[in-house]
Protein backbone atom coordinates (compact mmCIF):
# COMPACT_ATOMS: atom_id res chain seq x y z
CA UNK A 1 0.00 0.00 0.00
CA UNK A 2 1.39 3.39 -0.98
CA UNK A 3 1.43 5.97 1.75
CA UNK A 4 0.95 9.60 0.83
CA UNK A 5 3.55 12.08 1.99
CA UNK A 6 1.67 14.76 3.93
CA UNK A 7 2.52 18.16 5.27
CA UNK A 8 0.68 19.81 8.13
CA UNK A 9 -0.06 22.36 9.95
CA UNK A 10 -0.80 25.88 8.68
CA UNK A 11 -2.47 28.82 10.46
CA UNK A 12 -3.26 32.26 9.05
CA UNK A 13 -4.70 35.41 10.55
CA UNK A 14 -5.79 38.75 9.12
CA UNK A 15 -7.10 41.67 11.16
CA UNK A 16 -6.87 45.47 11.24
CA UNK A 17 -3.37 45.22 12.74
CA UNK A 18 -1.82 42.97 10.10
CA UNK A 19 -1.69 39.68 8.26
CA UNK A 20 0.42 36.61 9.01
CA UNK A 21 0.65 32.98 8.03
CA UNK A 22 2.66 30.32 9.79
CA UNK A 23 3.45 26.67 9.30
CA UNK A 24 5.30 23.92 11.06
CA UNK A 25 8.08 22.09 9.23
CA UNK A 26 6.94 18.49 9.51
CA UNK A 27 6.31 16.23 6.54
CA UNK A 28 5.11 12.72 7.35
CA UNK A 29 4.63 9.47 5.47
CA UNK A 30 2.25 7.39 7.52
CA UNK A 31 3.56 7.60 11.07
CA UNK A 32 7.15 8.34 10.02
CA UNK A 33 8.61 11.85 9.94
CA UNK A 34 10.31 12.31 6.57
CA UNK A 35 11.36 15.94 6.95
CA UNK A 36 11.39 18.34 9.89
CA UNK A 37 12.09 21.69 8.20
CA UNK A 38 9.84 21.84 5.15
CA UNK A 39 8.78 25.15 3.64
CA UNK A 40 4.99 25.31 3.32
CA UNK A 41 4.58 29.04 2.76
CA UNK A 42 5.11 30.99 -0.47
CA UNK A 43 5.00 34.66 -1.38
CA UNK A 44 3.46 35.41 -4.77
CA UNK A 45 2.25 38.32 -6.87
CA UNK A 46 5.07 40.75 -6.04
CA UNK A 47 5.04 39.65 -2.38
CA UNK A 48 1.46 40.92 -1.85
CA UNK A 49 -0.10 37.48 -1.35
CA UNK A 50 0.92 34.61 0.92
CA UNK A 51 -0.05 30.97 0.45
CA UNK A 52 0.29 27.90 2.63
CA UNK A 53 -0.68 24.26 2.25
CA UNK A 54 -1.47 21.09 4.14
CA UNK A 55 -1.96 17.64 2.68
CA UNK A 56 -0.23 15.64 -0.02
CA UNK A 57 2.87 17.59 -1.00
CA UNK A 58 2.91 16.87 -4.74
CA UNK A 59 -0.76 17.79 -4.92
CA UNK A 60 -0.12 21.03 -3.05
CA UNK A 61 2.64 22.06 -5.46
CA UNK A 62 0.27 21.49 -8.37
CA UNK A 63 -2.33 23.67 -6.66
CA UNK A 64 0.25 26.40 -5.92
CA UNK A 65 1.06 26.60 -9.61
CA UNK A 66 -2.61 26.73 -10.60
CA UNK A 67 -3.38 29.37 -7.99
CA UNK A 68 -0.45 31.51 -9.04
CA UNK A 69 -1.64 31.45 -12.65
CA UNK A 70 -5.17 32.43 -11.49
CA UNK A 71 -3.77 35.32 -9.45
CA UNK A 72 -1.89 36.55 -12.52
CA UNK A 73 -4.95 36.06 -14.73
CA UNK A 74 -7.15 38.12 -12.38
CA UNK A 75 -4.55 40.83 -11.66
CA UNK A 76 -4.09 40.02 -7.99
CA UNK A 77 -7.82 39.81 -7.15
CA UNK A 78 -7.60 37.27 -4.32
CA UNK A 79 -11.33 36.51 -4.06
CA UNK A 80 -11.82 36.01 -7.80
CA UNK A 81 -8.69 33.87 -8.20
CA UNK A 82 -9.75 31.75 -5.19
CA UNK A 83 -13.24 31.12 -6.55
CA UNK A 84 -11.96 30.32 -10.03
CA UNK A 85 -9.37 27.86 -8.69
CA UNK A 86 -11.97 26.17 -6.48
CA UNK A 87 -14.35 25.78 -9.43
CA UNK A 88 -11.61 24.32 -11.61
CA UNK A 89 -10.38 22.11 -8.76
CA UNK A 90 -13.84 20.66 -8.20
CA UNK A 91 -14.77 20.06 -11.82
CA UNK A 92 -11.49 19.05 -13.48
CA UNK A 93 -11.12 15.27 -13.72
CA UNK A 94 -7.42 15.37 -12.74
CA UNK A 95 -7.54 18.16 -10.15
CA UNK A 96 -10.46 16.79 -8.16
CA UNK A 97 -8.30 13.84 -7.10
CA UNK A 98 -5.76 16.13 -5.42
CA UNK A 99 -5.54 15.75 -1.65
CA UNK A 100 -4.44 19.08 -0.24
CA UNK A 101 -5.84 22.30 1.12
CA UNK A 102 -4.62 25.85 0.61
CA UNK A 103 -4.75 29.01 2.65
CA UNK A 104 -4.32 32.24 0.69
CA UNK A 105 -4.22 35.75 2.10
CA UNK A 106 -3.45 39.37 1.43
CA UNK A 107 -3.52 42.31 3.85
CA UNK A 108 -7.33 42.34 3.99
CA UNK A 109 -8.63 38.82 3.39
CA UNK A 110 -7.83 35.20 4.18
CA UNK A 111 -9.42 32.21 2.43
CA UNK A 112 -9.29 28.46 2.91
CA UNK A 113 -9.61 26.54 -0.37
CA UNK A 114 -10.48 22.86 -0.75
CA UNK A 115 -11.09 20.37 -3.52
CA UNK A 116 -14.79 20.18 -2.77
CA UNK A 117 -15.21 23.71 -4.08
CA UNK A 118 -14.97 25.46 -0.73
CA UNK A 119 -13.76 29.04 -0.58
CA UNK A 120 -14.17 30.01 3.06
CA UNK A 121 -13.40 33.41 4.51
CA UNK A 122 -13.64 32.99 8.29
CA UNK A 123 -15.68 35.54 10.24
CA UNK A 124 -12.85 36.25 12.67
CA UNK A 125 -10.02 36.30 10.10
CA UNK A 126 -8.35 33.16 11.49
CA UNK A 127 -8.11 29.82 9.70
CA UNK A 128 -6.15 26.64 10.36
CA UNK A 129 -5.66 23.53 8.23
CA UNK A 130 -3.91 20.21 8.60
CA UNK A 131 -3.65 17.79 11.48
CA UNK A 132 -2.89 20.46 14.07
CA UNK A 133 -5.02 23.14 12.42
CA UNK A 134 -7.88 22.84 14.91
CA UNK A 135 -5.55 23.13 17.89
CA UNK A 136 -3.78 26.14 16.40
CA UNK A 137 -7.11 27.76 15.52
CA UNK A 138 -8.43 27.37 19.07
CA UNK A 139 -5.23 28.79 20.53
CA UNK A 140 -5.27 31.75 18.12
CA UNK A 141 -8.87 32.60 18.95
CA UNK A 142 -8.09 32.52 22.68
CA UNK A 143 -4.96 34.65 22.27
CA UNK A 144 -6.74 37.17 20.04
CA UNK A 145 -9.60 37.53 22.53
CA UNK A 146 -7.44 37.76 25.64
CA UNK A 147 -4.18 39.45 24.70
CA UNK A 148 -2.87 42.40 22.73
CA UNK A 149 -0.21 40.34 20.97
CA UNK A 150 0.70 41.26 17.38
CA UNK A 151 -0.77 39.01 14.68
CA UNK A 152 2.57 37.33 13.87
CA UNK A 153 3.13 36.51 17.56
CA UNK A 154 -0.36 35.02 17.86
CA UNK A 155 0.28 32.82 14.82
CA UNK A 156 3.66 31.64 16.14
CA UNK A 157 2.42 30.99 19.71
CA UNK A 158 -0.66 29.16 18.42
CA UNK A 159 1.45 26.87 16.26
CA UNK A 160 3.75 26.21 19.20
CA UNK A 161 0.73 25.18 21.26
CA UNK A 162 -0.49 22.93 18.42
CA UNK A 163 2.96 21.32 18.19
CA UNK A 164 2.78 20.41 21.87
CA UNK A 165 -0.51 18.55 21.28
CA UNK A 166 -0.47 17.11 17.73
CA UNK A 167 2.07 14.40 16.87
CA UNK A 168 1.95 15.42 13.19
CA UNK A 169 2.95 19.03 13.99
CA UNK A 170 6.47 20.00 15.00
CA UNK A 171 7.97 23.13 16.55
CA UNK A 172 10.08 24.16 13.51
CA UNK A 173 7.78 27.08 12.81
CA UNK A 174 8.00 29.64 10.03
CA UNK A 175 5.89 32.81 10.10
CA UNK A 176 5.56 35.31 7.24
CA UNK A 177 3.80 38.67 7.42
CA UNK A 178 2.40 41.25 5.05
Amino acid sequence: MNKIIRATTVLAMVDKNGAAIGADGQVSMGEAIMKARATKIRRIYNDTILTGFAGATADAFTLYERFESKIDEFSGNLARASVELAKEWRTDKYLRRLEAMLIVLDKKHVYMLSGTGDVIEPDDGIVGIGSGGGYALAAARALKANTKMPVADIVRQSLEIASSICVFTNSNITVETL
